[in-house]
């Protein structure tokens, strides 16, 4: 099983602390622990304050031998194509191990930066092989938790950097904005602006450096405000493309870094009475169904993500049965998808007209 590593992932309190805490012998900590009954509701009390202040929990060790068929698989949320295509890449991956899975939203509920006992009082009690996170947003003390618990899990592109040794899945986002950039640049276009996802977010990060490297390899200089930040979605990506066109020399081009994101900016265009392709082009990041549904069809850089997620539940079940995986970070590999929202930039009209 692979370990946060030490620097990253602290050992939670023992018993003994817990039951010095409350003011109690460590047997009777350990009885309120198992859940005896021959223990006064008052003690029960203190010592169960001191459980969740403390953060303690039960180390159980995982045993591949005793796990059950399941495996967890925790999503964002559960009412996007997102979390869809995750789902069946999942599913497919556990029906050829023999694997079921029991899926649910959000990491957990948290108190404070701890997370909510019950989830995971759950998982060790159903004695899942492992868990899968999509998309997770992770704590230092929910990693914690985790190790503490003995519980191999893998992460499905982590929001951010991971801790050292984590072990996670995600896809080539560099090379992803290379390719989008590159293709518009090879219609002609110069002025080729991006709107990505928030600052913090590593594959934001990853698609902007590949965005600027394919602008640099060609010779073309970066603009000042071509580089817009939104949230993955619709109604930001909105704004910051209004913004882009409020530019004295607007872009003729624009990567948003998502599908989703991608539709905002369709109707900021129509909303200014621009068309797609014909005055703007826009290439858009995931292949999600919106692509093909959009009008016209959107132009877009695939991520695999039935592919990841299928990946990240094999890495669990190797993990599982003990075995450590080469590297902690597997990256799958993009690719242009070319529909209808691309062409040559509009012919400049000739001075004087």
């Amino acid at each position: 099983m692979v370990r946060a590593g030490s620097a990253s992932v602290a050992a939670g309190p023992t018993l003994a602390v817990v039951a010095r805490e409350a003011g109690v012998s460590v047997p009777t900590a350990s009885k309120v622990v198992n859940g005896r009954e021959d223990v006064a509701p008052e003690t029960r009390r203190r010592v169960t304050e001191a459980l969740d202040r403390l953060g303690y929990v039960r180390r159980p060790r995982f045993d591949a031998a005793k796990a059950s068929g399941l495996v967890d698989l925790v999503v964002h949320a559960l009412d996007s194509s997102w979390s869809g295509a995750v789902l069946h890449g999942v599913e497919e991956a556990a029906y050829e191990a023999g694997l079921e899975v029991v899926v649910s939203a959000g990491p957990n509920r948290t108190r404070g930066d701890r997370p909510h006992r019950g989830w995971l009082d759950r998982l060790t009690a159903r004695g899942s092989s492992g868990v899968l996170f999509d998309l997770a947003e992770l704590s230092h003390a929910q990693y914690a938790w985790l190790e503490h618990h003995r519980i191999p899990f893998v992460m499905i592109d982590p929001v951010h950097e991971p801790p050292a040794g984590v072990v996670s899945v995600g896809a080539a986002d560099w090379q992803g904005g290379v390719s989008a950039t590159e293709h518009l640049l090879g219609l002609g276009h110069t002025r080729i602006a991006v709107i990505a996802g928030p600052r913090r977010r590593t594959c934001s990060t990853a698609r902007v450096a590949g965005y600027r490297s394919a602008l640099a390899s060609a010779g073309v200089r970066r603009r000042a405000g071509y580089e817009r930040y939104a949230g993955f979605d619709d109604r930001t990506a909105r704004l910051r493309t209004h913004e882009l066109l409020d530019l004295p020399e607007p872009p003729t081009a624009v990567f948003v870094c998502s599908d989703r994101m991608a539709l905002g900016t369709y109707r900021a265009l129509a909303e200014r009475g621009l068309r797609v392709p014909h005055d703007v082009s826009v290439v858009g990041f995931d292949d999600l169904p919106e692509a093909r549904w959009a009008t016209p069809a959107l132009t877009t850089v695939r991520r695999p993500l039935g592919e990841m997620a299928a990946t990240a539940l094999r890495l669990l079940v190797r993990m599982a049965h003990g075995e450590r995986p080469e590297g902690t970070r597997t990256e799958l590999s993009t690719r242009l998808v070319h529909r209808s929202s691309t062409a040559a930039p509009r012919p400049e009209p000739a001075p004087g007209r």
